[in-house]
């Protein structure tokens, strides 16, 4: 089988700079050309698109944070004009925001380099237990596992005992997904009076849209005989980074460029220093330039044992600014104030905790009115929520009227990272 990324993988760190700065320059003289958004932006800050030749000069364009391309969007929709007019798109995807994505490319090799190093490839079973519906992960990981010519079971986010069913009656061998859910899946498979470890054939797990956090990963390593790995990006850039069997930090893609900035200034820092992650996503589709992921790491360039060359992210420190992931989906200030317009813009505020392996959404409301509570305005409520910011409210708390003060965060993450 054909892997083109094989070899980049094991490109020197001076030919795949020069690789990518090329890349870099003809994505901006075209995202110029095609895009009125973009020569706006550069007008503004007086860029000459000549100028911008490799990864250090693009520190002299902005971060787009997810909060500022939603404003952007909604301001000129569906891509904020960042796109190419005359690219003809495969897909749309939307994440919550809303924020509306192209499709950057069924062609390209999107996660299969991630499952790769994972060890997955034709002779596997793979479930992926990622969402098929509107959002990108479970077509996006599901052509990655093609690609490598693994048989995929795209079991979404059907129940556990649905879930338990299929690994057992498909002798699938690998989990794709986020790692709460899998512990979850295990859990009823021990419920129904299964052996996880004896009983069933899974081996390995590729995660990502939510934190692996040691114990969990000891659990699953140590106590069911999966080989765990992680995986990092972003439905508006793709495939950022993923994690080899030497499991000392994350390989950044070779489709991207990756910046470690200060979130004040933008500016870059050095390797070791904890920052934002910044991505480019390198292609002539969509101009997204130095996307804001909110995300903290810090960036290492010692060579890993892995043999690839390719510099590493050490893994997540904790989130930028006031945006939260709740259960792999993110939760936004301004998904929170659509939800007050629908109800006469009742103050409320969002609390993010974990409770074992699973992260709690609890949403604390004024009660200002009279039916404000009831079981019926609590449906409605709940309903109207999950619409607008997709994730599913796990408690509602309600306080008293002025409670909640307007100088405070409507999103507020109790979670230790």
């Amino acid at each position: 089988m054909n892997r083109t990324f094989d070899k980049k993988e094991s490109w020197t760190n001076k030919k795949r700079k020069e690789a990518q700065d090329e890349l870099l320059s003809s994505m901006v003289k075209l995202g110029y050309k095609k895009s009125a958004t973009i020569k706006k932006i550069f007008y503004k800050h007086k860029i000459d698109p000549r100028q911008i030749k490799s990864r250090e000069d693009l520190e002299t364009l902005p971060v787009t944070s997810r909060e500022k391309l939603v404003e952007m969007e909604m301001q000129e929709p569906p891509y904020a004009g960042l796109e190419n007019p005359d690219t003809k798109i495969d897909r749309i995807f939307t994440s919550p925001g809303p924020v509306y994505e192209p499709h950057l490319s069924e062609n390209d090799y999107l996660w299969a380099r991630a499952f790769h190093a994972a060890g997955i490839g034709s002779d596997d079973i793979a479930l992926n237990a990622f969402s098929y519906h509107l959002v990108a992960a479970g077509l996006t990981f599901h052509t990655g596992l093609r690609k490598l010519g693994a048989t995929v079971v795209p079991s979404g986010t059907s129940s556990t005992q649905i879930q338990v069913q299929l690994i057992k009656d498909l002798k699938v061998t690998s989990y794709v997904g986020t790692p709460s859910f899998l512990m979850n899946i295990i859990k009823k498979a021990e419920e129904i009076g299964f052996d996880f470890r004896k009983d069933f054939r899974v081996k390995r797990a590729c995660f990502a849209a939510e934190p692996l956090f040691p114990a969990m990963r000891l659990s699953f390593e140590k106590d069911y005989g999966i080989d765990t790995y992680q995986m990092y990006g972003a439905t508006e850039v793709g495939d950022v980074a993923y994690e080899c069997s030497a499991k000392n930090g994350w390989h950044i893609c070779e489709e991207t460029i990756v910046e470690i900035v200060d979130p004040a200034t933008g500016k870059n820092l050095q390797p070791g220093q904890l920052g934002e992650i910044v991505v480019t996503r390198l292609n002539d589709i969509f101009f997204l330039f130095r996307f804001g992921t909110g995300d903290l790491s810090r960036l290492i360039t010692e060579k890993c044992s892995c043999g690839r060359t390719s510099y590493r992210l050490a893994g997540i420190a904790g989130r930028v600014g006031d945006a939260a992931k709740v259960r792999g989906m993110f939760l936004a200030p301004s998904q929170l104030k659509m939800v007050q317009a629908k109800f006469d813009n009742l103050p409320l505020q969002a609390v993010v905790s974990r409770e074992g392996h699973l992260d709690k959404l609890t949403l604390r409301i004024e009660k200002n009115k009279q039916d404000t509570g009831d079981s019926s305005w609590e449906e409605n409520f709940k309903d109207i929520f999950k619409e607008i910011c997709t994730v599913k409210i796990d408690q509602v708390e309600y306080v008293a009227a002025g409670t909640i003060k307007p100088e405070e965060k409507v999103i507020v993450d109790l979670r230790k990272w």
